[in-house]
């Protein structure tokens, strides 16, 4: 008899273990479960960061590839390029003032490199194509414009005067700035009788 109770306490105590085993692993169990999951989402995190880095990289490359300046244009060399959003303008800003090319799109006529200190004197016809001055006449103070060249990158002016002058006054070409950089637009209004000028100063 006392053998029995003593057998029955065994078992029991050995059913006892197992059940205290069987928590302990299903214990263990969860917390790895849980170091697992965390580990697994800061692993998708980390992925994500990191694809979004590589999209705003891809990105920012694209924008640098769109604004870079192509070293010619219909076999004219090319110093820039002008956009100026009022106007629905973008043209390229030839690297030299000939009869040719201004039949072809805007040309530095006087000044220093574009985006550099001093006046960067920009002419251009005023005939009705997308990339001519035909609409310099309806910019206003304060409209911006954007000079882009592939040394100095992306620089923003805002206009500051808009003025006309006879064919023989050669102020707008001066270069005498204070150490600021402005661009000088030039275009023919009046059956080429007068010269528009709109000057804009670096922000």
């Amino acid at each position: 008899m006392g053998n029995r109770r003593v057998r029955r306490k065994n078992k029991i105590r050995k059913i006892i273990r197992i059940i205290i085993l069987i928590i302990i692993i299903y214990i263990l169990f969860r917390i790895s479960y849980g170091f697992y999951k965390e580990n697994k989402i800061r692993l998708v995190e980390e992925n994500y960061e990191s694809k979004l880095e590589k999209d705003v990289e891809k990105t920012t490359k694209t924008i640098t590839k769109k604004e870079y300046i192509p070293e010619d244009y219909l076999g004219f060399k090319v110093a820039a390029k002008l956009i100026i959003p009022a106007i629905e303008l973008e043209t390229n800003i030839l690297e030299e003032y000939t009869e040719e090319g201004m039949d072809i799109c805007a040309s530095k006529f006087w000044g220093p490199d574009p985006n550099e200190i001093g006046n960067f004197c920009i002419v251009g016809h005023n005939y009705n194509k997308e990339n001519m001055f035909s609409e310099l006449i309806n910019l206003k103070i304060g409209d911006e414009i954007y000079l882009i060249d592939n040394k100095n990158g992306k620089i923003t002016y805002t206009i500051f005067d808009i003025y006309k002058v006879k064919p023989q006054n050669t102020s707008p070409l001066d270069q005498n700035t204070d150490g600021k950089r402005i661009i000088t637009l030039i275009t023919c209004v009046n059956y080429s009788n007068t010269r528009l000028i709109v000057q804009a100063l670096e922000n």
